[in-house]
This record gives C-alpha cells, structure tokens and sequence, in this order.
C-alpha cells in the first residue's frame, strides 16, 4: 500500500514524538529495502527506517506467512477432497 507524502511525514512525526518515550512494533513481510514501494519519496523512507532502526531490535523470522501457508493447505485440501 502507498502511503503519500503527508501520511508518511505524519507517520515520521508520530515516531519522532514516541521515540524514547514509548515502544513501537511494527511487522512487514517486505524487507527495508522494499519500504520505498510504500514511502515513494526515498530520502523520507531512508528517515523513517533510521528512526525505527535505531537502538531497536530487529527480529526476522525468515519464515513464509502464516495466512499464505493457511491459505495453500486450504486449497490443497478443497482440491484433493
């Protein structure tokens, strides 16, 4: 999903007012690499990555989603059944 330049700027100002103050999490099955399909503007996006990044902890699971695998058993079994 896009999000536009004023909703990334209102995203970035909400981090910068929590950080240190209060947690963030936050979950994406895209890599930071693949943010900038979301925050189109790329120094903006480099921005936001660096406020979450820092003094964060970064957990990857490298795992496949659990609602595809959910949704590949289901058709699986539609199709055997």
């Amino acid at each position: 999903m896009e999000l536009d330049r004023r909703g990334a700027e209102l995203l970035f100002q909400v981090l910068t007012e929590r950080e240190e103050k209060n947690s963030v999490a936050i979950a994406s099955n895209e890599s930071f690499s693949g943010w900038t399909k979301t925050f189109t503007d790329p120094r903006l996006c480099a921005a936001i990555v660096d406020r979450l990044t820092f003094n964060g902890a970064i957990i990857q699971t490298g795992t496949e989603s659990y609602r595809l695998a959910h949704t590949k058993a289901q058709a699986l079994q539609a199709s055997a059944g």
